[in-house]
């Protein structure tokens, strides 16, 4: 781990209960950088925290249900609060929704999975936009999947929440193109996490990469010396693409 590239830096992780967003969080506290951990559930913060401190790292909890939209701009006011600045941003919290087919969705489950994994990152970014363009290398980190462009039955709710996700995340970038903010967009692939044991419950969850082997590379997009305004990175290649310039 690059420890010392992220000193004194202060980074918001979501969904840093568990799975990516777990590892992602130690990692960026090991690389020197205060971590404001977010997550609805305290144990598994607690249990981030225990590790972070015993690493001589440092962290603040937040629990905090992310369609509690009011809750993301009490906690941007409480950032500006203590620094005055935001670092870097994670937006790593998402949710399955239910595969399905479309017309056999429940309406709860669709709205929950927009407002988790699309409205939740915009009212992210609404809120610490202002505390990222005073930082001097703001950095938002967003976490996507290949099921944004590659479309397949049953995958409805998930594909479109997170092709709307790229979305967001292209347009946040084209309009912070002329500051010292950078976005990127990371695909993991498939990974061991909750999420794709959901998913895919006859897979041998061994046959996959852990959440913590990305996370070296969540630091790296993170760091100051991480200058790409556009990138999407795909985890399996190893593959970092510039999308601004590609259009």
């Amino acid at each position: 781990m690059a420890e010392g590239v992220l000193k004194d830096r202060v980074a918001v992780v979501t969904g840093a209960s568990r799975g990516i967003g777990y590892f992602a969080a130690k990692a960026l506290a090991e690389a020197g950088a205060h971590v404001v951990a977010v997550a609805r559930t305290v144990g598994g913060l607690e249990e981030l925290d225990d590790e972070i401190q015993a690493a001589g790292g440092s962290s603040t909890l937040v629990p905090l249900d992310l369609r509690d939209y009011d809750g993301i701009d009490r906690l941007g006011a409480a950032i500006f609060e203590r620094w005055g600045r935001l670092d870097v941003l994670v937006g790593n919290a998402g949710v399955l929704g239910q595969l399905s087919p479309l017309g056999h969705i429940p309406p709860k489950v669709w709205d929950e999975a927009m407002a988790i994994n699309v409205t939740a990152n915009w009212r992210l970014i609404r809120s610490f936009d202002p505390l990222l363009r005073q930082s001097d290398a703001g950095r938002a980190i967003f976490l996507t999947s290949g099921a944004a462009r590659n479309c397949r039955a049953f995958w409805g709710t998930y594909s479109v929440t997170k092709a709307a996700l790229e979305a967001l995340a292209r347009t946040y970038a084209a309009e912070s193109r002329k500051t010292r903010i950078r976005v990127t967009l990371v695909n993991p692939g498939p990974m061991r996490t909750a999420m794709r044991g959901k998913a895919m419950p006859g897979e041998d969850p061994a046959t996959l990469p852990h959440p913590s082997a990305i996370a070296p590379a969540i630091v790296r997009f993170a760091a100051p010396g991480h200058d790409v305004p556009l990138g999407r990175f795909d985890f399996p290649s190893g593959s970092l693409v510039s999308l601004l310039e590609a259009g």
